[in-house]
């Protein structure tokens, strides 16, 4: 049966319960807004109107039987999975129930050790020993790419007992692996594939993108509509793939962590950015497309920066790239990343995604404005005017190997104490160490710190680089297993 698109059943559902204007003896206490008033002159009255408990005729998402349930099989539909389920606890909570779904305490599971700190956070839960697959790096730009389908071949041979397969489609930066020969490849041997597809909801609705998780064959998949589908932050989707997967089992483990206190503003935002999509997606994206081809082009005609495009990647025959990531490697002006990042912050209004050491990123999507764009290409013609123009001495891309000494989630739960930075060499650690964006673990609970890791940690503090996981808010300390 072919779904209507045009329908918004969880949308509707809450717009008349909101005209319908009855006395709210329930909670939210600030009962329509009244109980907080100067949040509702700046937002409005009807955002303080939708924040509604669980209320007759808007259904329930820990378990839907109506208009929840209906908006969620066309989801599904617009996707091309089986099922899906709302999420708003971001695509965080998604990747930890396909975690907890197909590993038990002591499984393996086969993943990229550019993974997110949600992956690495799921592990903790659901007990299971991560196999680590390390990724390829691009040496011209100095960023992690993805995964080659041999590195992931060679682990499943090493590791053929491993419940699970995760893949990144795409990374932070946009980079794909070749996801459909990685499922069959996983498939081959009857392991199901677990997608982050964080940064590629939009994929799945135009033929120039990397393939979708869905499209792909994968068996699940957890997407971000708020980061590139349109909807707000914190709402995405789990998407189940084929019928291997019992949907039932995985609604118990997203119940563990669901809120009992959903935001419908939040899923309504789901609702109406999935009938935009199926309906409109095509067409915006081409848009879109054409918005991020206009400024790369700027950029590449801007001395001492370089955008690379989906060519680019693909001529190594492994990867491919998601175009809406306008990658700038900024090294030839003599500024690192960060610097340009905080002069375009200070000097020009404009913030973008993510900085490094050689590169800044910026997000091109579906409310995409012309004259942001602009701005942007101004700005970064007149930084190059005023660099000093000495090439920074590219360091060698740092990929670290560290040794897992214990599971994750062992620990997690171990005895901790604080070290100096300095004094961590050696030391397993307690806690991760991250860069975020894009928020992949430099190394991870069960790890070994080294020397190298150290000298890289303090290379990123000079630089005045956000890091977090540690409970040093400045990292001067490490907490370290008390073994």
């Amino acid at each position: 049966m072919t779904l209507d698109q045009n329908k918004t059943p969880l949308y509707d559902a809450v717009k008349y319960h909101v005209k319908r204007n009855a006395v709210p003896l329930q909670i939210p206490g600030h009962k329509h807004g009244h109980g907080l008033e100067e949040y509702r002159e700046f937002v409005g009255e009807n955002v303080l109107r939708m924040d509604l408990n669980e209320t007759r005729g808007i259904d329930m998402i820990w378990d839907p039987v109506t208009v929840i349930a209906e908006a969620e099989r066309l989801l599904a539909d617009s996707l091309g999975a089986k099922f899906a389920y709302f999420l708003i606890n971001g695509t965080t909570s998604g990747v930890q129930a396909m975690i907890m779904s197909t590993c038990k305490p002591g499984d393996q599971i086969i993943l990229p050790r550019n993974a997110h700190k949600s992956i690495f956070n799921g592990l903790i839960l659901s007990g299971a020993n991560p196999v680590y697959v390390q990724p390829e790096v691009d040496d011209y730009l100095s960023i992690v790419t993805s995964i080659r389908v041999e590195s992931l071949r060679q682990a499943i041979d090493k590791n053929p007992a491993a419940k699970a397969v995760m893949a990144i489609n795409p990374s932070y930066y946009g980079v794909a692996p070749d996801l459909r020969i990685i499922v069959s490849t996983a498939h081959e041997r009857c392991i199901p594939v677990l997608v982050d597809e964080a940064h590629g909801t939009h994929m799945g609705f135009h033929a120039h993108f990397p393939v979708s998780a869905m499209a792909a064959g994968a068996d699940m998949s957890a997407a971000s509509l708020h980061k590139t589908g349109g909807s707000m932050t914190q709402s995405s989707a789990l998407l189940i793939g084929n019928g291997k997967i019992n949907p039932n089992y995985i609604k118990q483990v997203l119940n563990l962590t669901y809120t009992s206190s959903p935001s419908y503003i939040l899923l309504c935002s789901l609702d109406v950015a999935r009938k935009q999509l199926a309906t409109r997606g095509t067409a915006m994206l081409e848009r879109v497309l054409e918005l991020a081809g206009w400024a790369r082009k700027e950029i590449n005609q801007i001395e001492g920066l370089f955008a690379p495009d989906k060519k680019y990647f693909e001529q190594s025959g492994h990867f491919s790239f998601d175009d809406t990531k306008l990658l700038v490697n900024v090294r030839k002006l003599g500024l690192t990343g960060y610097e340009v990042e905080e002069i375009l912050a200070k000097d020009y209004n404009i913030l973008i995604e993510l900085a490094d050491m050689y590169n800044i990123l910026a997000i091109i999507s579906l409310g995409e404005q012309k004259e942001y764009l602009e701005a942007f290409v101004k700005a970064l013609q007149n930084i190059a005017a005023h660099a000093g123009g000495k090439e920074i001495k590219q360091i060698e891309t740092v990929q670290f190997y560290p040794e897992v000494v214990l599971p994750p989630r062992q620990a997690f739960f171990s005895s901790k104490k604080s070290v100096p930075l300095e004094e961590c060499a050696g030391e397993i650690a307690g806690e991760m160490v991250m860069v975020y964006p894009p928020g992949i673990p430099l190394v991870s609970m069960g790890e070994i710190i080294t020397a190298d890791i150290i000298e890289y940690v303090k290379m990123l503090k000079a630089e005045k680089c956000t890091l977090q996981g540690t409970t040093d808010p400045i990292v001067d300390n490490i907490m370290v297993l008390d073994i």
